[in-house]
């Protein structure tokens, strides 16, 4: 069981009868007359992907849900489809792509650590891993001898996603991306 005020953020309960995983939380201390702490959560439903805000009080308890996670590779898209393999069963499983809306930005052939969350025995949702290295496809010319100040400006990876970039980064190099904020962390190490 879990308590309130142990729903920090990656942790899957079970809510309302279905997996949530928690995205944020948020913590306001009671009135100076011994009120309670409230949490303010925001999960997101692993089976529809709709997300939600809640406050809970200290003393509330969640029942953790019953998510195993498998290692998986990416195989290919579909115009509807996503479609993966089970890296130990070597069973393939496709999950809807208005699903993966988010994921897909950022999948490519060869991740690592890549993980399936099945719920009752069926795939729901993927975890990736927290960055990922992706290929600069397109931006505008690098500038040299900017590399010392903060400017930045737009980059398409090689998956579409559009990120900023320091504005000496050309086509190319390889960068390295938070897959949980979509932010540019630096880059790659080759």
């Amino acid at each position: 069981m879990y308590s309130s005020n142990e729903l920090k953020k990656g942790v899957i309960i079970d809510f309302e009868d279905a997996p949530h995983v928690i995205e944020t939380n948020q913590t306001s201390s009671g009135s100076a007359r011994g009120g309670n702490t409230i949490y303010r959560i925001r999960l997101r439903n692993l089976k529809s992907g709709q997300r939600i805000d809640k406050n809970f009080r200290s003393g509330d308890t969640f029942s953790p849900a019953n998510v195993e996670k498998k290692p998986i590779t990416y195989l290919y898209d579909d115009p509807d489809n996503t479609h993966f393999m089970d890296s130990e069963s070597f069973e393939q499983f496709a999950l809807a792509n208005g699903d993966l809306e988010w994921e897909r930005q950022f999948l490519i052939e060869g991740i690592e650590d890549m993980r399936a969350l099945y719920y009752n025995g069926s795939p729901i949702a993927i975890e990736l891993p927290a960055s990922i290295t992706l290929t600069i496809k397109e931006t505008a010319p690098g500038v040299r001898g900017n590399s010392a100040n903060s400017r930045s400006k737009p980059a398409t990876l090689e998956t579409g996603y559009v990120i900023q970039v320091p504005e000496h980064m050309d086509e190319g190099i390889k960068v390295s991306v938070d897959t949980r904020t979509g932010d540019f962390l630096g880059r790659a190490k080759s």
